[in-house]
């Protein structure tokens, strides 16, 4: 969302951001960015006199549920805007992984055609102009199982700087770095169950191989049983938030990640690369990220395999060398900024000159449009006079 701010900022448009969210100490302060900011209320008309007032060329939408609360209001109030939804990551792929995790049944496209919130995800996708859709692996299963057509749908991945000479110079070497680190926001569900496989299986084997390697564990929000697994005399150190996340990752020798559900593309594993990092990660880990190029460390499913190649990167300087090149080919052929933003900006410019031809090609989503004004807006108006 940053970098999509970031990049509307450069082409010098006026930007507004409003959210129901509350801030909090670590809230970044988008008022000194050039943004203004609006605290929006939930089933409230005040969002249909702001939003008149402000008379947005472009509406984005920070996933699927805040179009299902604020998309009919837009359309209502601002029907010539361009409604764009940012979906993040499919929600309905990660919690119908989720779900298979739990019961203990392999993931199968049948449970998430099946599944409530894909209905919901897919009908917002629909009723907008335009999805952002960050994962290439997203972008086929949108279009092959849910048969979307790719006009409605956009690749749009982290917008990163290119990874110069400089910048590697600038890492830290091999002898120079130590030691494990694991990072991820508590809040999301994939990075506490990654921690609770590197504490229950995967660190007691590292560890074994390498009696004095610590692990370093970040991440905000963490819950009190994430807490109570540091342990110093295992080496296993849980921090909590950190101020500078590249810092710490640019310190460590492996990042690891084992997740085993989840959807998206993953900032840590970038973060990683800018970092000149190798990490030992798992398919859903990698999915989508990285095409056909090689990943900068090791791929692997099985809790021994993944000690293996843990322990391999750590102690082998030539192979871990090489994984770090791999995560700069990665980032500067996949991720770079300068040819992604010209592409996406061409997009908007024509989708905007065709507006009207693009929604009566979409069908679909002018019939979801309707019946989600007669059932969410009215919905709304009652929750709004039951409040007064």
């Amino acid at each position: 969302m940053l970098q999509l701010i970031e990049l509307f900022l450069s082409q010098e448009w006026e930007v507004f951001f409003g959210t129901t969210a509350q801030k909090n100490p670590n809230s970044l302060d988008l008022l000194k960015l050039g943004v203004t900011e609006f605290s929006l209320e939930l089933n409230s008309a005040s969002f249909d006199t702001l939003v008149q007032n402000v008379n947005p060329t472009i509406v984005l939408f920070d996933r699927f549920m805040t179009e299902e609360q604020f998309g009919w209001r837009v359309t209502e109030c601002c029907p010539k805007a361009l409604k764009i939804l940012d979906t993040e990551d499919l929600h309905c792929l990660r919690k119908t992984r989720q779900e298979a995790l739990k019961n203990q049944v392999k993931f199968s496209e049948a449970q998430l055609l099946n599944s409530d919130i894909a209905k919901r995800e897919i009908a917002s996708i629909y009723r907008c102009d335009l999805s952002l859709i960050i994962s290439s692996y997203e972008m086929k299963l949108l279009k092959n199982v849910f048969q979307i057509d790719e006009k409605h749908i956009y690749h749009l991945p982290f917008l990163l700087q290119s990874i110069s000479e400089e910048d590697e110079n600038q890492w830290k070497s091999f002898e120079e770095r130590s030691h494990f680190v694991s990072i991820g926001n508590f809040l999301h569900a994939p990075n506490v169950d990654a921690t609770l496989q590197l504490k229950k299986y995967i660190w007691k084997l590292i560890r074994k191989e390498i009696p004095n390697a610590e692990l370093h564990i970040y991440g905000s929000y963490p819950s009190q049983q994430v807490l109570e697994f540091h342990n110093q005399k295992e080496g296993f150190f849980v921090h909590g938030f950190v101020e500078n996340a590249m810092k710490v990752i640019g310190n460590s020798r492996v990042l690891l990640a084992p997740l085993r559900f989840g959807a998206g593309i993953k900032g840590k594993l970038t973060d990683a690369m800018l970092s000149g990092t190798p990490s030992v990660t798992t398919n859903v880990g990698t999915e989508g990220m990285h095409d056909d190029l090689p990943w900068n460390g090791f791929i692997e499913e099985e809790i021994n395999d993944f000690a293996k190649k843990s322990v391999w990167l750590y102690t082998n300087k030539n192979d871990w060398e090489e994984a770090q090149k791999k995560g700069v080919k990665i980032i500067n052929t996949l991720y770079d900024k300068e040819k992604l933003i010209s592409d996406f900006l061409n997009e908007i410019q024509t989708l905007s000159k065709n507006l009207q031809q693009h929604r009566n090609n979409n069908f679909i989503g002018g019939m979801l449009q309707h019946h989600l004004l007669q059932s969410t807006k009215y919905l709304s108006k009652w929750i709004e006079e039951k409040n007064r």
